[in-house]
């Protein structure tokens, strides 16, 4: 492919290349995790119903859309569980899952960014984003909520890689902090890796196929540090090895030396 975009990072760990430049607000204990019954009904209708055709739609149209494995979280459809993936779009990343998922409904642990957007707050948060709390008082009402909906059969899809890089194709690492949910909560853990592919008489044309893996559970016999590492590595190894099915680079990723600002060999 002629004249690909090139990006040029540091720190796989903290390199943030949305274009979204949003001021994030507090998540504080006056943070509204918990809602009314109409608003939860709302809430539904706009996930699995409203929304859905559009979700479905988008991904078709601009990333010919497929997945693989939708089989492997069919038993657990009537129990909660927890989803993996890897952070590569900043829109489409929030239908992913639930689409794939689907009709199961789909929560998301976000970034405080994404509940900031004055006018589209609301809606957002209804499609279900639960955003990362910035205190102690917050953080309680935030497990709270994740532990709720876990017990009324939901899934919550997490990003361990925590930035968005545009259709990168390798999986970059990741702490096994948040995997400490569905130890705690000891649920069945899933992961989706998104590759691109190239298709097309040329293979100059770009689609997304979405590999679903699972279910993985750590071993009882050790600690929960012990077990939440493992179920890290677990899923990690199975999306490093899902990546090696990409094929195409829409934007190169290059890494630069921090000392003198020069290519990494």
């Amino acid at each position: 492919m002629e004249n690909r975009k090139v990006i040029y990072y540091q720190d796989e760990l903290n390199d943030e290349f949305s274009t979204a430049q949003i001021t994030p607000r507090v998540i504080d204990e006056t943070y509204q995790y918990e809602h009314g019954v109409i608003w939860n009904v709302c809430s539904y209708l706009m996930q699995n119903v409203f929304s859905m055709p559009i979700k479905v739609g988008y991904l078709k149209l601009k990333f010919k859309m497929k997945y693989i494995g939708k089989e492997k979280i069919k038993p657990y459809r009537k129990q909660g569980y927890f989803i993996y993936a890897n952070h590569t779009q900043a829109f489409a990343d929030t239908f992913i899952p639930s689409v794939g998922n689907y009709p199961k409904r789909n929560f998301l642990i976000v970034n405080p960014e994404n509940v900031s957007i004055k006018f589209a707050k609301t809606l957002i948060e209804m499609l279900g984003a639960i955003p990362v709390p910035g205190n102690k008082t917050a953080m309680k009402h935030f497990l709270e909520q994740i532990e709720q909906r876990i017990k009324k059969n939901c899934s919550i899809t997490i990003y361990p890689e925590a930035h968005i890089w545009p259709y990168y194709t390798k999986i970059r690492p990741f702490k096994e902090v948040s995997f400490k949910y569905p130890i705690e909560l000891e649920t069945p853990t899933f992961c989706m890796t998104n590759t691109y592919q190239a298709y097309g008489k040329k293979k100059d044309k770009i689609k997304m196929v979405t590999y679903i893996d699972g279910p993985f559970f750590a071993s009882t016999t050790q600690t929960k540090k012990e077990r939440q590492k493992e179920l890290r590595n677990q899923v990690y190894q199975c999306m490093v090895e899902r990546s090696k099915n990409s094929n195409i680079e829409w934007i190169v990723y290059r890494k630069v030396a921090k000392e003198n600002d020069t290519l990494a060999v």
